[in-house]
């Protein structure tokens, strides 16, 4: 308990430096934010620095090292897990940069953002497979079963959809920030319960400093993360889910996610058939925002509804 409690705080104060200072340097470059033209509510937000992702990130994994290392050292999952992070929040970082070069909302393409994702969830599914992170627990049960090889479509599967049903969900202030704080708390408290092992200390130092950036996303937002944050984030969840053994948790856990990705192939599909939309705007955050619900209303039960469904899973073990 020490540990964590440690590990938090340290990336929590580390996130709110890093963010201060990474706002008025953010301005300074132009690295503002873009807003698309349809998303009428968020004109107002234009020229918000972004890309905030380069400041909560580092204090995670920052923090995170500080104290795994003098407290017996990182395993080898901790360390692919920061591997996998770092790339795609290097995937995400040159989407960012692309978006302020052109000066529109138009970064990398998206069959070169799939390319880009697709080669890093297949080495992280490889590396599954080699060495034998191939169990899946079953929620609410203290049961697991093999997987084998499947792990390498499986695993491909669960890192392209859980790293773009966060980028779809970075769309409201404090909403990606507020949900990935609680998936992450939950997640490694799940972890603790049953295994230990230092991934848990990763995704409590991701807890601490996403609340740390929440200071400055909560509505109305100084600094958005950008793809730079969220499709890091998206990497964290997947690659620790899936080398702990709880990849069948994120639906669960991650309903936002989810919701925010079905949402988006709903539309899309009904659209293409039809000429209607089934809401009023994709992903449905949106269709709420348009409803006439706030950001910070939208943003809170998005948290709490996660929260919940992060207690229920803990059920198991207490």
């Amino acid at each position: 308990m020490r540990e964590i409690l440690i590990v938090a705080l340290i990336a929590f104060a580390l996130s709110v430096c890093l963010c201060a200072a990474a706002v008025p340097l953010l301005k300074r470059i132009g690295a503002g934010q873009n807003i698309l033209s349809y998303v009428t509510e968020h004109m107002n937000k234009s020229g918000t620095p972004t890309m905030g992702g380069l400041a909560f990130i580092p204090a995670a994994i920052f923090a995170a090292l500080l104290v795994v290392v003098p407290f017996g050292g990182t395993d080898k999952p901790f360390r692919v897990a920061l591997a996998v992070g770092v790339g795609y929040l290097l995937v995400g970082f040159l989407d960012d940069l692309l978006k302020k070069l052109r000066g529109k909302n138009l970064g990398l393409r998206p069959y070169q953002k799939i390319i880009f994702q697709l080669a890093v969830a297949l080495l992280a599914s490889l590396y599954c497979c080699l060495e034998g992170l191939t169990v899946l627990r079953i929620p609410y049960t203290r049961l697991a079963f093999d997987i084998g090889w499947w792990m390498m479509p499986f695993g491909i599967f669960v890192f392209l959809a859980t790293v773009n049903g966060v980028n779809l969900t970075d769309g409201l202030d404090g909403l990606a920030g507020s949900v990935s704080a609680v998936f992450f708390l939950f997640l490694g408290a799940l972890v603790l319960l049953q295994s230990g092992g230092t991934s848990r200390l990763l995704c409590f130092a991701l807890a601490g400093a996403l609340l740390g950036y929440l200071i400055f996303n909560t509505n109305r937002a100084s600094l958005f993360m950008g793809d730079t944050g969220s499709l890091s984030l998206g990497g964290f969840a997947a690659s620790i889910a899936l080398f702990t053994g709880n990849a069948l948790v994120i639906p669960i856990l991650g309903g936002a996610f989810v919701l925010s990705s079905i949402s988006v192939i709903l539309q899309v599909i009904y659209y293409k058939r039809t000429g209607k939309r089934i809401f009023l705007m994709a992903p449905i955050h949106h269709h709420f925002q348009k409803k006439g619900y706030s950001e910070g209303k939208i943003s809170y039960v998005y948290a709490v509804l996660t929260a919940v469904a992060g207690a229920t899973l803990l059920l198991a073990f207490v």
